[in-house]
Parts: structure tokens; C-alpha cells; sequence
């Protein structure tokens, strides 16, 4: 079936949506205020933004592990894996698209641009050939077949883009709106590649335009992935019998469930900050200082130019820092090649154990 402009004519907020709509709100709000109790909130937007990307290319079978990911963080422009590499032009890019909608507070066809070509390192714009197809992963069965002509490709996602930015023409609740925004750009699928993660992508920067989170941290790649085939029939369905309910449905039990998840790991990664700078404090308090602390969580596997770079000083003095909590117990050294890397591996098992 073919794609269908935007629902502008129905009534999407059903008895069961408004329940489930209040729910999430509350979810999230909780999220918001939870964030907010982090002093050094880079902190959050580097770690949990690997930690999405990873799992957001997972559902594309890019397939890599923690260790790849967080270490290559510190091998410069060299990657533990190939997986590894997409993993963090994904992250890179929800950073571009954090810092592009916080500019203007607009969410663009040239911003989804801009983040597919990070994502992709291409720059090879919306589709202009025909013949994209969307398979069923098992049987190969043509399941949708995607706007195929360019102008029309184009003149869908203006529509896409003007309903984005233009709350008079729809007024309904901004997660509701996400649940339709989603739909549209996978079902308009503008790009030969990278639609999903740009897609979800989408989702958390929609958030923040609307000020419902101000860091990019609510990720639903694990929901998805947990609920794979759910998500891919309700996309589907709403294309062939316009059933959004179940699909909006299916989307504010994502954001209820990942904002309460996201809750409490950050409260985790809060109540070990304490920890940690209880125990330097305390032992080491000629070393303490909030910088400090902020470089051991904002990496979980740190390295010397980091400190160095952080806390502005000699390479030396990293060295007995980190040397000194490495006898303490606090970090763990390890050998990759010709450097050293220090593990906080408390926070590396917060980051990893629900997986």
C-alpha cells in the first residue's frame, strides 16, 4: 500500500492513548528532574550516547560490544572494530543533531541531512533512483514499497519538515507527535541508507525541541530491540489499515518504560559519583577535585591525555593520579597495544549489565 500523507483528519487521542499518554508524561518528566541532579551532565551525554548508538546499530545487525565501543573512544582516529567505527559516526551524529536543534530550536530536512551524512559519511542526499524495497528479514518477501520518484520523496518530507516545526497544524501531545513523526520519515524512508538510525535519531531530538528532556538521553533502541517484531508489524499495520492507535500505544510504553530504565541508571551513576568521591576525599584528599570525578565517569575507560586535558596538568602528574587510584581499587589498568587504559568498572557494569 501506498504511503499515507499525514493524519491530519483523525482523532488519535483515544481513551486508551490519553491513559497511557499520562503515564509517559509522568515517566519523563521524573527523567527530566533526574537528569538534572548530575552536577557535570556531559557526563550523561557521552556515556549513555555510546550507549545508544551501540544499540541503535545493533537493529541494523551492526553487531559490537561495550569493550569496542568505549575503548575506541580513546584510540584517536582508529577503531577497536569496524562495527565500532559506525557505532560512533552514530553517536557523533546525535551530538551534531543535539547541538543543531538547540540552535534554533528547529528540527529541518537539512538537519536530518546533515546527521544522515555523518551517520553514512556520504553526502548522497535524498534517494534519486528507484528501487528501494522494504524485505521481511526471513522470508525476503517485499513487505512495502517506499515513495520511489525524488520530487515526491522531496515533497513528502516538506510536508514531514512543516509538520515538525508547526504545531498549529495538528494540535495534539508532543509524544503523540513523535509516534506520527517516526512513522512518517521510516515509511517516507528518504535516504538509500541509514533511515532507522537517523529516524531514531529524530525521536530524542523532537524531545528536546519541545522541551520535554534538555539532553538527548532518552533512547529507545533497547526497547525496540526487545520488541523487534511488534515494531515492525504496528508500522506496517498503520500502513495498510491506518491503525495508529496500537502503534501510539506501542511508542508511549517505550517512553514510559525507557524514561523509568534511564531513571534509574542514572540515579546508579549518581549514587557511585558519591561513592568515588567519598573514598578520594577521604583518602586522597590532595587529589580530589570535581574535575577529576567528572573524567572518571565521563569515560569509562580513561587514559593520561585525558586527564591531562581535563584537570590541565603535566603528564606525570596524570600518571601518579591515575597510578594512585589504581592501587586504591577505584580504576583498573590495562595494556591496548603501546598505551595504558584505566577501567572505572563500576560504571562500565552499570553501563552493560542489562545486556
Amino acid at each position: 500500500m501506498a504511503i499515507q500523507f499525514l493524519p491530519l483528519h483523525l482523532d488519535l487521542e483515544t481513551k486508551a492513548v490519553l491513559k497511557k499518554l499520562a503515564q509517559a508524561n509522568r515517566a519523563l518528566a521524573e527523567l527530566k528532574g533526574v537528569i538534572t541532579s548530575i552536577p557535570n551532565q556531559s557526563i550523561l551525554l557521552e556515556t549513555l550516547t555510546l550507549r545508544e548508538a551501540r544499540e541503535s546499530s545493533a537493529i541494523e545487525n551492526i553487531i559490537s560490544t561495550f569493550d569496542e565501543v568505549y575503548q575506541s573512544s580513546f584510540l584517536g582516529n582508529h577503531f577497536a572494530s569496524p562495527a565500532a567505527k559506525e557505532v560512533h559516526q552514530y553517536a557523533t551524529a546525535l551530538r551534531k543533531g543535539f547541538e543543531l536543534v538547540t540552535q534554533n530550536n528547529l528540527l529541518t530536512n537539512n538537519h536530518m541531512l546533515e546527521i544522515q551524512a555523518v551517520i553514512e559519511q556520504n553526502e548522497a542526499g535524498f534517494r534519486k533512483l528507484p528501487g528501494t524495497k522494504l524485505l521481511n528479514d526471513q522470508t525476503g518477501e517485499v513487505v512495502y514499497t517506499p515513495p520511489q520518484d525524488y520530487d515526491t520523496i522531496v515533497a513528502f518530507m516538506n510536508n514531514l519538515e512543516l509538520f515538525i516545526n508547526d504545531d498549529e497544524m495538528m494540535s495534539i501531545d508532543p509524544l503523540i507527535k513523535m509516534a506520527v513523526i517516526h512513522h512518517q520519515f521510516e515509511s517516507i524512508h528518504p535516504f538509500y541508507d541509514g533511515n532507522g538510525r537517523t529516524g531514531r535519531i529524530i525521536n530524542i531530538l523532537y524531545l528536546v525541541q519541545k522541551k520535554l528532556l534538555h539532553l538527548p538521553v532518552l533512547y529507545l533502541s533497547r526497547y525496540i530491540i526487545q520488541h523487534k517484531k511488534d515494531y515492525y508489524r504496528l508500522l506496517q499495520e498503520v500502513r495498510d489499515t491506518e491503525n495508529w492507535e496500537e502503534w501510539i500505544l506501542f511508542m508511549l510504553d517505550g517512553i514510559e518504560k525507557t524514561a523509568n530504565e534511564s531513571v534509574i541508571l542514572i540515579g546508579a551513576i549518581k549514587q557511585l559519583m558519591q561513592e568515588y568521591k567519598s573514598k578520594i576525599r577521604s583518602q586522597y584528599p590532595k587529589l580530589y577535585s570535581q574535575d577529576l570525578l567528572n573524567n572518571l565517569f565521563k569515560y569509562p575507560y580513561t587514559k593520561i591525555e585525558f586527564l591531562q586535558a581535563d584537570l590541565d596538568i603535566s603528564r606525570s602528574t596524570a600518571i601518579r593520579y591515575l597510578d594512585t587510584l589504581v592501587q586504591s581499587g577505584l580504576l583498573f589498568k590495562r595494556k591496548l597495544g603501546r598505551d595504558n587504559y584505566y577501567l572505572n568498572k563500576p560504571l562500565f557494569v552499570l553501563l552493560t549489565q542489562s545486556n
